[in-house]
């Protein structure tokens, strides 16, 4: 938590409590892909995104947040990406994209990837927070809606989903 006292008249002063929200993704497979997804949301809006993967198969993966915090029936029950304005899937830099769309992140060599990514579309409070909702992790690259591919538009191509995570807030 951060505190930011403004100075006030003759009376003192007064204390604003500014609070950063914190969020954590754990994830798991049934294949061995694991890692941990940390969340920030700055006091200027935006998102920052950390995480350690590890278990991939070197190259690009497709990382998204989907609508659904439901696992039960492993990463498929998690629904499709998180797209509260409705518009076609893009990149994380194009404007019309899905709020979830968030690119992709590449495994070295040895399967593992450290990342940070920072954005204004997931917002971890107010109508259309993540948090509840899943991070997926995906077998092949996403083609950013570019690829010529029928999914290119929908999912980016990007292949069956290796590992998911449920959003929580983190104390």
């Amino acid at each position: 938590m951060m505190m930011a006292v403004i100075e006030g008249s003759n009376r003192g002063c007064t204390e604003i409590t500014i609070t950063m929200v914190k969020a954590v993704a754990v994830l798991s497979s049934a294949g061995g892909v694991s890692g941990t997804i940390f969340f920030t949301q700055e006091i200027d809006g935006l998102t920052t995104v950390t995480g350690n993967i590890s278990g991939l198969k070197p190259g690009l993966h497709g990382f998204h947040v989907h609508a659904l915090g439901d696992t039960t029936n492993g990463c498929l029950s998690t629904g499709p990406h998180f797209n509260p304005a409705g518009k076609e899937h893009g990149a994380p830099e194009d404007e019309n994209r899905h709020a979830g769309d968030l690119g992709n992140v590449t495994a070295g060599e040895d399967g593992t990837v450290s990342f940070t990514i920072t954005d204004k579309q997931i917002p971890l409070s107010g109508t259309n927070s993540i948090v509840g909702r899943a991070v997926v992790v995906h077998a092949d690259p996403d083609d950013l809606g570019r690829g010529g591919h029928e999914l290119s538009k929908s999912t980016g191509n990007a292949g069956g989903r290796v590992a998911c995570g449920v959003i929580g807030l983190q104390g």
